[in-house]
């Protein structure tokens, strides 16, 4: 008899403990998918910003400092370490009249190594922005309006 009137004070013990363990699940599910998110919008934002230095670099003559502190307000993480910009041929950058006459393209780039650190608060871990580039032709428009 003692036997059962422990079980009777059991019952729905199972059913609390599902609703504890289930709510804890689901709010670890949801954290993960917001930081996965906002992990794929700094890539995104990553990609943009390789685009925005080459045509910056294209149409606007302008120089590696202005390209980097502009890539650098689009994403904080990019900075003078993390961009790679090449101009084709190679000498054809050093000042505006040389770029306009000789440069065939330039390719902007987050080098490889760049990091991003996650939010979530107990297995705190960086990930790896994967290497973006653009690349982009030279264009013959005015730069007066770019900077």
């Amino acid at each position: 008899m003692r036997v059962q009137r422990r079980h009777r004070h059991q019952r729905g013990a199972a059913l609390v403990e599902f609703a504890l363990v289930t709510t804890a699940g689901f709010i670890v599910l949801l954290l993960a998918v917001f930081e996965l998110g906002r992990l794929l919008f700094i890539f995104n934002t990553a990609s943009e910003a390789t685009r925005l230095g080459a045509r910056l670099a294209v149409v606007c003559d302008a120089n590696a400092t202005l390209i980097t502190q502009r890539m650098s307000a689009l994403l904080p993480q990019l900075n003078a370490s993390t961009i790679s910009i090449r101009y084709d041929p190679p000498s054809c950058a050093a000042d505006s009249t040389t770029a306009r006459a000789s440069c065939r393209s330039v390719t902007v780039a987050v080098k490889p190594g760049t990091v991003v650190s996650t939010n979530i608060p107990l297995p705190n871990f960086s990930v790896e922005i994967p290497t973006f580039t653009t690349t982009l032709t030279r264009e013959a428009m005015d730069s007066a309006s770019c900077i």
